[in-house]
């Protein structure tokens, strides 16, 4: 019996539908083939939450020690792209400054002075796009003081990012990966052998793991955090904005900020999936895995399981489990950076609602969460501050609009030729 005949829906699942519009897909598989073949993939998809879990908890049969791994092909071994013994050597020099208490104390001022200096430049323009100018910034601003790669600027750590970003998702969609990727990959280590001796995170490691150890682990830690923080912030900002009830409720009740983060994450993870390979031959729900199989887990299926997250395509803030969302994956490969990323959001969102009056989509640009493996919109335009006053208060003398100030309800007018 050929693989593709028990399971049709994968079979009729193509990797654009997936980048494009993935969750009615998404769902028809988690109801009909929660583990399904998809020829495109040339592996298992992994759509139900349970199952999902048992996928990213056990190490020994679904692995990510594997050369077909795409990050490592990128920037070699590390704690991502290994497990067991070897995984715990290159993750434990790096775990400590990520811990809760430790995160709030060493970042918590810094991202509070980023995210205000990076609001400040944008506040006079009354319009922004908002993950070039402000999420992305952030997060790689942060990036580069938590690793400690002093003397590099901002824009090339974003540049060396997107490079191996790229060359990553080339090899995820089967293609050959761009050398931009290896030259940036080039640079990122040449930098990061001169961190060798100072007190900063990458030189503390460097006294318990050889220098190409650290680099291909500062290479992971920037391109989580500087993929998870920026599509967090973006994701988040869209939510928020595309559902006005939800924001007057957030904006009445500022404890309800973490919920809409993690019920943003819930709906959209950064990153969408995960890969696994099959170490033995292993039943999972319905489907038989056999050694060396591709695993991919959607945590994109896996966040709108309807057994767990009743209603589970609304964005609601007041959701008591969102917590339960798998976006930083789970088990031994747990986001490192996860707290560091939700403060990185949090202020941001408090410092982006409070200091942008009545922040709104612009509706003249369409944004929508775009990629197979990491999802955001690829702009996020948005306006700010008191709308255009309609014609019909024109001779209103009392009226703000004839005090010099916009109109606080009304939507702008639209573009006159």
């Amino acid at each position: 019996m050929s693989v593709l005949e028990p399971f049709p829906l994968g079979a009729a699942t193509t990797l654009a539908e997936l980048a494009d519009d993935p969750h009615p897909r998404l769902a028809l598989l988690r109801a009909h083939e929660p583990v399904s073949w998809l020829p495109e993939l040339d592996g298992w998809l992994v759509t139900r939450r349970d199952l999902a879990l048992t996928v990213m908890r056990d190490a020994r049969t679904f692995t990510v020690d594997d050369p077909r791994f795409s990050t490592a092909q990128v920037v070699g071994p590390s704690m991502l792209s290994l497990d067991g013994p070897e995984h715990a050597r290159h993750r434990e020099p790096f775990a400590a400054p990520f811990r809760p208490r430790q995160t709030h104390d060493r970042f918590a001022a810094f991202v509070e002075q980023e995210t205000d200096r990076l609001v400040t430049a944008l506040e006079p323009a009354g319009a922004a796009e908002l993950r070039r100018s402000f999420a992305g910034p952030l997060a790689v601003a942060v990036v580069t003081e938590a690793l400690g790669l002093s003397g590099v600027s901002t824009d090339t750590v974003l540049a060396w990012y997107e490079a191996i970003v790229a060359s990553v998702s080339d090899i995820t969609a089967g293609h050959a990966p761009s050398p931009a990727g290896t030259a940036a990959y080039a640079q990122l280590r040449a930098a990061v052998d001169t961190t060798h001796g100072t007190s900063s995170l990458l030189g503390a490691a460097a006294d318990r793991l050889a220098l190409p150890e650290v680099a291909s682990n500062a290479a992971v830690l920037m391109f989580g955090g500087i993929e998870t923080t920026e599509a967090m912030i973006t994701n988040a900002v869209l939510h928020l904005l595309r559902h006005p009830d939800q924001l007057a409720l957030v904006q009445a009740e500022s404890d309800l900020l973490d919920g809409a983060i993690e019920e943003s994450l819930r709906l959209e993870p950064g990153a969408a999936v995960v890969d696994r390979y099959a170490t033995r031959d292993t039943d999972l729900g319905p489907a038989t895995i056999r050694r060396g199989d591709l695993v991919t887990v959607s945590l994109a299926g896996a966040n709108r399981d309807p057994a767990v997250f009743p209603d589970p395509d609304r964005f609601d803030v007041r959701r008591e489990n969102a917590r339960l969302q798998l976006a930083f994956a789970h088990g031994p490969h747990h986001c490192i950076a996860a707290h560091l990323a939700r403060l990185e959001t949090r202020v941001a969102l408090r410092t982006l609602l409070a200091r942008l009056p009545d922040l709104r989509l612009d509706e003249k640009h369409a944004a929508a969460p775009y990629g197979l493996v990491f999802r955001k919109p690829a702009a996020l335009h948005v306006r700010w501050g008191l709308r255009a006053c309609p014609a019909d208060h024109a001779a209103d003398a009392g009226h703000p609009c004839q005090r010099g100030t916009a109109h606080p309800l009304r939507p702008d007018p639209p573009d006159r030729p």
